[in-house]
């Protein structure tokens, strides 16, 4: 920068710097600095009227004193302009007790504890389960039904769903322990992670997870990103056209959900599947399934080269690896590891009007 400084003294800013290759914003942020490390700290007179060192030793020894340790400059104020006394104003004693490091909440208030960020990770079906419960819309104001989703982050299936009248503890017991029979869950291969609902967090549901073997953790108080893929899940469901907004009974909701589920597992060409379904990738079907497709591009690779001006296209494939939340810094930039959705939308439950 010095190089520059010179040069410009005979050639001009703009000339040196391209000259030299440097933005002209860096010379005058350079000279900025320069001045201002030049600069000498201005002398502030105290002013004839400001409180002596003893007058304000003697108002923060009042203020610090036992009767009045507890109260506010103003209480103090106040209490001293009642027995005939004046020290100062109450802006100047909140003045003397910042100088001192001393303003701060002085009632005993509650403080939320720090939560850790849940990073968790999934490179094969049945490691880590993602669950969560949202409202769907019943006949009348203010009538709702529960919808109950058990996901497999790592494929994006439907292991385990249900639709009930009330949310419970129990009824959420009796979906996962079924659901862990189904897949053949064993003891020390799961993980089911959900939100901080009442549902979730119930302790029955923590003993149960205990008996089964399988560990859960929690999102972040009012953190709907630790939760990224179920809610996700939740935004295809009641933004896609098949979608009622209302449902007239417990039974037309799940004749709904049937047809839903089956059609989101197995036919819906995931995005963040490389377009293969939930089903292809639970059940490992994306092996042959992928040969098939790279089949069929280099064919039409094949039969029109000019079209492909990068040579032949690659089939896209699943990530062989999904977080939850993962390390700053770490592994989630590496090719094939899924990140959760840039994204996340909490569904609204008034997004549609009653029936």
């Amino acid at each position: 920068m010095q190089a520059a400084e010179e040069l410009a003294e005979t050639q001009g800013v703009a000339a040196a710097c391209q000259a030299l290759g440097v933005p002209r914003s860096s010379l005058y942020r350079s000279r900025r600095a320069v001045s201002e490390a030049e600069k000498t700290p201005e002398f502030r007179p105290s002013p004839s009227r400001a409180l002596s060192a003893v007058e304000k030793a003697e108002v923060q020894a009042t203020l610090q004193s036992e009767r009045f340790q507890d109260r506010t400059p103003r209480e103090v104020y106040a209490t001293l302009l009642d027995e005939g006394e004046y020290r100062c104003s109450w802006r100047t004693m909140y003045r003397i007790l910042a100088e001192h490091g001393e303003v701060r909440e002085r009632r005993n208030q509650l403080r939320h504890p720090a939560y850790a960020r849940p990073e968790l990770l999934a490179i094969a079906p049945n490691q880590l389960w993602s669950w969560d419960i949202t409202k769907l819309r019943g006949p009348a104001k203010w009538m709702y039904y529960y919808l109950y989703v058990i996901l497999d982050v790592f494929s994006r299936y439907v292991v385990g769903w249900m639709i009930a009248e009330r949310e419970s503890a129990e009824l959420a017991q009796e979906m996962i322990a079924e659901t862990c029979t189904r897949q053949d869950i064993r003891p020390g291969q799961l993980t089911i992670h959900a939100d901080h609902g009442s549902a979730m967090t119930a302790q029955s549901l923590a003993f149960l997870l205990a008996n089964l073997g399988v560990s859960k953790t929690h999102s972040r108080p009012h953190v709907s990103n630790d939760n990224p893929y179920s809610e996700a899940q939740f935004k295809t469901l009641k933004y896609g056209p098949t979608y009622p907004g209302c449902f007239g009974s417990l039974a037309d909701a799940r004749q709904w959900g049937q047809g839903f589920f089956t059609w989101y597992n197995n036919e819906h060409h995931h995005i963040g599947l490389g377009l293969f379904t939930p089903a292809d990738v639970h059940y490992g079907r994306v092996g042959a399934m992928s040969e098939k497709r790279q089949g069929v591009l280099e064919r039409a690779y094949a039969a029109h080269p000019e079209r492909f001006v990068k040579g032949v296209p690659a089939a896209p494939l699943p990530p062989v690896a999904v977080w939850i939340n993962p390390p700053q810094g770490g592994t989630d930039q590496q090719a094939g590891i899924a990140e959760p959705p840039d994204s996340v939308t909490v569904i609204s439950e008034d997004r549609v009007p009653a029936c």
